[in-house]
């Protein structure tokens, strides 16, 4: 004898009813302006209604209110599928049910949280992700690094080869950063060629190191587009809690911290590996101005003054001075000097466990050291230099003027010998 069905047991959810479900619960975790974007056009499919995003999303909760209502009348959870047609039934709306396909929804929370050009995150993914990640960090006390990049002469680039060409060296420097940086990383494209990377649990010291793998990725991967502008990637690091435990106070010092980058991003050629060197050209000695042409001055041979009254006075020899300015001689400094006071940037002078002293500054031609007893510093010697925008260098200096410093110790200038 057959047997009686179980009314009391609430019937086996359908697949149209899963999907339904695992809509709602995809929605919650889309920001308002999409979510009202995808129900436009969800309404539309299901029931050929034009609604604005505003409509759209007030239907949608009024369909989540009548599920609630009738699951607590009926005493039993009632499908969303249910609730939606006694809505729109109850507005005459409803015409032709068809069920949008749930790709359709993913294809639009992704448009709306990632960036066209690169596939990376946007910017308004930044925001929600950066507060996200500092919640988290403050509650179990962990480091959190945020990074701001941009592309170092990118505008020139584009103003050389095209947009075509930038847009290639956009989409490089993501590639770069998503084979670079770790899966519990996060990469962002915030605006034009910057980009930003949050960094769970990473100290200072391995956001810099992380950072320095994706410059030199990055300079080896846009080699292929064989451009002659140098194109590079500057950064600026800043890490909570050490610096700071606001979203606007990190964003702010990794701001500040790119620009200084940028301007120290002016690398010596001398302490640029030399396989990474450009071809240099010699520049032609100047050629000092006279009233009354003269022969031409050798370093060991000074010419015999001429018969007759001289007008101008010869040029007398410029001594070795303690000054760095006397040192430019006839020739002036075509390179600002970086300066590194106040950074960690040291030399370590000798073989094995030499002497350290700290750099001072840096330019095209040399470097000054601060050295407590300069008179013990040989006129030719090794060093090796510790700067925080390179890696260590090795580099043969001539020690060229010695100033007085304060504290009784002496600033001691020395030229890059090739």
């Amino acid at each position: 004898m057959p047997q009686s069905a179980d009314l009391s047991r609430p019937p086996q959810p359908t697949a149209e009813d899963s999907f339904m479900e695992l809509l709602a619960e995809t929605l919650e975790s889309v920001d308002q302006p999409a979510r009202g974007q995808f129900l436009q056009k969800f309404f539309r499919t299901i029931a050929q209604l034009e609604l604005t995003d505003e409509q759209s999303l007030e239907y949608w909760e009024q369909i989540l209110s009548r599920r609630a209502e009738l699951s607590q009348t009926l005493g039993r959870r009632i499908s969303l599928k249910t609730a939606m047609l006694d809505v729109l039934a109850s507005t005459n709306f409803l015409r032709v049910p068809i069920l949008v396909e749930y790709d359709e929804l993913k294809r639009l929370q992704s448009n709306a949280s990632t960036d066209p050009l690169t596939g990376l995150y946007n910017r308004r993914l930044f925001e929600e992700y950066c507060e996200k990640e500092l919640n988290r960090a403050r509650r179990y006390g962990q480091h959190l690094g945020l990074v701001i990049l941009d592309l170092h002469r990118f505008k020139e680039v584009n103003d050389r080869y095209g947009h075509m060409q930038g847009d290639q060296a956009l989409q490089l420097a993501a590639s770069t950063l998503r084979k670079t940086i770790r899966a519990s990383d996060f990469a962002f494209r915030i605006g034009g060629d910057e980009f930003a990377l949050l960094l769970p649990q990473v100290d200072p010291e391995q956001a810099a190191i992380l950072c320095r793998r994706i410059r030199t990725n990055y300079e080896s991967a846009i080699t292929a587009l064989k451009l002659d502008t140098a194109l590079s990637i500057d950064f600026g690091i800043a890490v909570h809690p050490q610096d700071g435990d606001q979203k606007d106070t990190l964003n702010r010092l990794a701001d500040e911290r790119l620009y200084q980058h940028k301007q120290a991003h002016r690398v010596p050629p001398h302490v640029i590996p030399l396989e990474q060197r450009p071809p240099r050209e010699t520049p032609a000695p100047p050629v000092a101005q006279r009233e009354t042409p003269a022969p031409p001055v050798t370093p060991r041979e000074a010419p015999a003054p001429p018969p007759g009254p001289r007008e101008v006075p010869p040029p007398s020899p410029e001594p070795v001075s303690a000054s760095p300015k006397a040192y430019r001689g006839r020739e002036q400094r075509k390179w600002e000097r970086v300066s590194l006071a106040g950074t960690r940037a040291y030399a370590i002078i000798g073989e094995g466990a030499g002497r350290t002293a700290p750099v001072l500054d840096l330019s095209y031609g040399g470097v000054a050291l601060l050295a407590d007893k300069p008179e013990e510093l040989p006129g030719l010697f090794q060093a090796v230099l510790h700067v925080p925008i390179l890696p260590p260098v090795r580099v043969s200096l001539r020690k060229i003027y010695t100033q007085p410093f304060e504290g009784g110790r002496a600033r001691v200038g020395c030229a890059f010998v090739s």
